[in-house]
């Protein structure tokens, strides 16, 4: 059985044989490993809502029950009652939210970036109406680490990148930044990227450090490059109707594990780009990474205008109300 020839009945035959499914018994997909970010951040959500109350969370790494889109669509119809998914696959039901490819906008400051994702306006109060509309409750908004570009050639200038076919999400913000960049982008699920890397279907990828380890894509890959154009963006999310039929309490409970879990997973993400790369190198000692300088990265910033305007043109009806809002999220979390 492939990912994508998972019936609704096949899921919920594979859900209900999985475990205890009583009432009390809660269903979170999400789209990596336990080990790697998004499971880390679901553990720590499952010990503090079984710590308290009298609910089970039962959870589905990546591949359990299909690809994202799977998910996606298993988390809107309520098979699901939480799904963890980046804007790179929900932009496509909610075009605002591709907002988080326009490169270069969030920080590279490990500062400033949590303290944007704490408390900005546009996290907090435009973007859950707009996921809203599509059955879903946003609880959560958090980053996943700094994303790295991996090619089998060096990339030091958009010139680098002609003809180089880079595998993206299939979200059309992130299509034109690396168009903008020279690249030729290639939607392709991710079951399929380290394969592709493999036949050479596809020449590159982007991902944080530690998702290139766990996921050795530095096998099929040679080099990796640092531009500093963005922070991986993830997102926790409660099918809407079921969130609506809980009782105060019960919500509280949930809201409060997603908030644990952001604490969570920001420390735990201390060092660990580091970590990541380090293990890369003992795995691959002839492996390159490189930072590219300030000097190096300009031509790639000069594209982040014209993604800008391509984000207004595409991400829907209230597209300059969120890039707007989030400007000034991100001004104030750099005044501090």
């Amino acid at each position: 059985m492939t990912f994508k020839t998972l019936t609704t009945a096949s899921v919920t035959a594979l859900i209900l044989g999985s475990g205890t499914a009583f009432a009390d018994t809660w269903r979170y997909a999400f789209e990596e490993a336990l080990d790697e970010v998004q499971g880390v951040y679901a553990q720590k959500f499952k010990e503090e809502v079984e710590a308290n109350s009298d609910h089970e969370v039962q959870l589905f790494p990546f591949g359990t029950l299909g690809e994202s889109d799977n998910i996606m669509e298993q988390a809107q119809s309520g098979i699901l009652q939480f799904v963890n998914q980046s804007p790179g696959f929900t932009g496509a039901l909610i075009p605002e939210a591709q907002v988080f490819f326009v490169p270069y906008l969030l920080p590279e400051d490990q500062d400033q970036l949590v303290s944007f994702f704490r408390n900005s306006e546009t996290i907090t109060s435009i973007f859950p109406e707009l996921y809203a509309e599509q059955g879903l409750e946003l609880l959560k908004m958090y980053p996943e680490g700094e994303v790295m570009l991996t090619t089998k050639t060096p990339v030091e200038s958009p010139a680098d990148l002609d003809n180089v076919k880079v595998r993206v999400m299939t979200n059309p913000l992130l299509v034109e930044s690396y168009r903008a960049f020279g690249a030729t982008p290639t939607p392709l699920p991710w079951g399929e990227t380290y394969g592709g890397l493999q036949t050479g279907i596809i020449d590159g990828q982007e991902n944080p450090a530690f998702f290139i380890e766990s996921t050795r894509m530095y096998e099929v890959t040679d080099h990796i490059t640092r531009l500093g154009h963005n922070n991986f963006t993830t997102a926790l999310m409660a099918n809407q109707e079921f969130f609506a039929g809980l009782d105060e309490a019960d919500q509280q409970v949930i809201q409060a594990a997603a908030d644990a879990a952001f604490d969570h997973i920001i420390d735990y993400q201390q060092g660990l780009t580091e970590t990541a790369l380090e293990a890369i190198m003992e795995a691959k000692p002839d492996m390159t990474v490189t930072t590219l300088t300030e000097e190096q990265r300009a031509p790639f910033r000069e594209t982040a205008a014209d993604v800008e305007a391509t984000f207004l043109e595409i991400g829907g009806p209230r597209a300059q109300e969120v890039l707007d809002q989030m400007k000034a999220d991100l001004e104030a979390a750099a005044a501090g």
